[in-house]
This record gives C-alpha cells, sequence and structure tokens, in this order.
C-alpha cells in the first residue's frame, strides 16, 4: 500500500512496518508541538537565509524533534543514517516534507554528501547535517558540515531549540521529548562562513567556531528555562 499523499523516496525502506512508524511517528510529534508555546529568538536575522533555502543547516541530534517540526515543508535535504534508529528519522523527516539522504560518517556519508552537492546544485535545496549524529560524540562537530559547507559555498546557519517542561532520555546524546502544552524556544545562531580553500589549521578553527555557536546558543535556550547543558 502507498501513501497516496507523498511522493516515493528510494532512500526509505518501503516495507508497511516503516511506513506505520512514519505516519504515526509524524502524528505524535504534531499533536505534542501543537499544543506548545514556541517562542522565535533569530537576533542576527538567519531565519531569511534558512527561507531563501540558500544556506546549510546544523542542529544537534538530541534537538531534533523541535527543529524538525518548525520547518515542515521546508524540502530539506537531511543527512540521516543507514541505521535502523536513522530509519525512524527518515520516516517521519519524509512526512514532515523533507527528504532524508542515507549515510553517515561511519557509513556511507561520502556518497550522501556527493548525492547532497549535486541535488543543491541544480536546485534550489538547503542541507541539513546533524554533526554529532548518529551515535556521537555528543555537542561534538564532526568535518562533514565544514566539508560540505566549502564544496557548496554555502554558509552554516545553527539552530537549537528547548522546552520549559520536558523529558530528558538517558540516551548518548540526552534526546529531548517536550511535554504537552509546555513553553519551547527555537533559537537561530549566528552564520558561520567557510571559505572554499583552507589550511588543516583554518579548517579546524572553523569546525571550533560552529562547534561554539551550536553550544552558545544552545545554552541560551537552555537557561531560559533554568536547564543546565550537559
Amino acid at each position: 500500500m502507498k501513501d497516496s499523499l507523498l511522493p516515493e523516496n528510494a532512500n526509505l525502506r518501503p516495507h508497511m512496518r516503516w511506513r506505520a512508524v512514519g505516519i504515526f511517528g509524524k502524528a505524535i510529534i504534531d499533536a505534542i508541538f501543537k499544543t506548545c508555546r514556541i517562542r522565535v529568538f533569530d537576533p542576527y536575522g538567519s531565519g531569511d537565509l534558512v527561507r531563501a533555502k540558500r544556506c546549510m543547516v546544523c542542529f544537534w541530534h538530541s534537538r531534533i524533534l523541535g527543529v524538525a517540526y518548525c520547518h515542515q515543508k521546508w524540502n530539506g535535504l537531511i543527512m540521516v543514517s543507514k541505521s535502523e534508529d536513522g530509519e525512524v528519522i527518515a520516516q517521519v523527516i519524509h512526512r514532515q516534507g523533507h527528504e532524508p539522504i542515507r549515510g553517515s560518517s561511519r557509513k556511507g556519508g561520502a556518497e550522501a554528501m556527493d548525492k547532497m552537492v549535486a541535488i543543491m546544485g541544480r536546485e534550489v535545496r538547503t542541507a541539513v547535517i546533524i554533526p554529532d549524529g548518529p551515535q556521537g560524540p555528543r555537542f561534538i562537530v564532526r568535518p562533514g558540515a565544514i566539508t560540505l559547507a566549502q564544496r557548496t559555498g554555502y554558509p552554516i546557519v545553527p539552530i537549537t531549540y528547548s522546552a520549559r517542561n520536558a523529558k530528558v532520555f538517558r540516551s548518548w546524546d540526552r534526546f529531548m521529548l517536550p511535554y504537552p502544552f509546555t513553553e519551547c524556544a527555537l533559537v537561530y545562531g549566528h552564520p558561520v562562513r567557510v571559505p572554499p580553500e583552507l589550511s588543516p589549521e583554518g579548517f579546524e578553527a572553523k569546525r571550533r567556531e560552529l562547534e561554539a555557536e551550536m553550544m552558545r546558543i544552545t545554552r541560551k535556550a537552555d537557561l531560559r528555562y533554568g536547564r543546565k547543558t550537559d
């Protein structure tokens, strides 16, 4: 049975069990966030870059839910691992209006990056990298985000969110699930611009710059609700 309202996506497993995961997963996320009050903080106007689809976006693995929900029907290219956990994410974000590109630093990352670069070269699309996924280390930016920015020439916009009341799981990433009817803060960071040519030292400096900005806005979002970012 096909999802009549959704295009086919070769990057998804077609089995009915996985389709059900995507349908029910999206329904649960929508049901929670529709009850929440979401406050947006964008002091640098980075949201304009996101809406123009002329940028890359990075957010931490633990903050997927709020960021993806607030950018539904955005048609972003989101790199997602080929694992079963990644399949859950891929099925949900597909139904949120994004295109999962399967690969990670552990498996298929180079091919996924080549595909993203090719698509962005012929279409107005935004790439999304979750730089500490799929299995950590937590809050550490891997080099792939900087490499993709070099290849596309797009600035990187860090985004995060936090919630006043939420369940924080004891997983490697401390995944955050907000409770219904709570307040959430969506925070856009300062864009990080990466030159096409960098020395190894310059590359590492840009990686650290992105990591520091992602941590800064995550701490800012958490601090609003008295949370400790650890």
